[in-house]
């Protein structure tokens, strides 16, 4: 039933405005305003993912959006220098960029300013 319609995701934040300077600023995506509530950020490929405000809200424990990338490094050092900082996690072995590079793909993690978790990983995955 649902194999032939374009689905979506979306997800919440705490401040909109904020969101929309991220995603759009530092990240450089292609940010679309729906109305006074609700983004759309427009992915490559076609991919839409709405972010709406939520008053109670409280970041996700998991990764939100993945940005595949042909250099990781390059991505981390770009983000590093717009003031993004990576996560360190126990358990994953990162080197001093926050990168890991061993059980499984290069990947760094990072946040949005509500907290949701992203990561940057090789496209090669």
């Amino acid at each position: 039933m649902f194999g032939s319609v374009k689905a979506f995701s979306g997800f919440a934040v705490d401040d909109l405005d904020a969101a929309r300077r991220f995603y759009s600023e530092v990240l450089g995506l292609n940010v679309e305003a729906l109305g006074e509530e609700l983004l759309s950020l427009n992915l490559a490929g076609g991919t839409n993912v709405l972010v709406y405000p939520k008053a109670d809200y409280t970041p996700a424990t998991y990764t939100m959006l993945n940005f595949p990338v042909p250099d990781v490094d390059a991505a981390v050092d770009e983000l590093t220098a717009k003031g993004v900082a990576f996560l360190r996690y126990d358990g994953f072995d990162q080197d001093e960029k926050g990168i890991s590079r061993s059980g499984g793909p290069t990947i760094a993690w990072f946040t949005d300013p509500a907290g949701n978790i992203m990561a940057v990983l090789d496209d090669d995955m």
